[in-house]
């Protein structure tokens, strides 16, 4: 029972981190805009899809660590 807990918390926390790091990275508005004389840049939030992206690894971690069988 609690191995099927930890995957679906898992899975769950995967998705969470997936969506804010998408969202950050494509969709919400920018977090800097660098001006130069040729151009105008303008950069994502690196925090919020950093924060994303280590949900999305740490969630996928403990989804495949608890899914895995113990060796007998």
């Amino acid at each position: 029972m609690l191995r099927l807990i930890l995957i679906i918390l898992g899975l769950l926390l995967a998705a969470t981190g997936g969506v804010i790091a998408y969202r950050a990275f494509f969709l919400d508005p920018r977090a800097t805009v660098v001006i130069t004389d040729t151009s105008v840049r303008e950069w994502p939030n690196m925090l919020r899809v950093g924060g994303g992206l280590v949900l999305l690894l740490g969630g996928a971690c403990l989804a495949f660590f608890a899914a895995r069988r113990k060796p007998r």
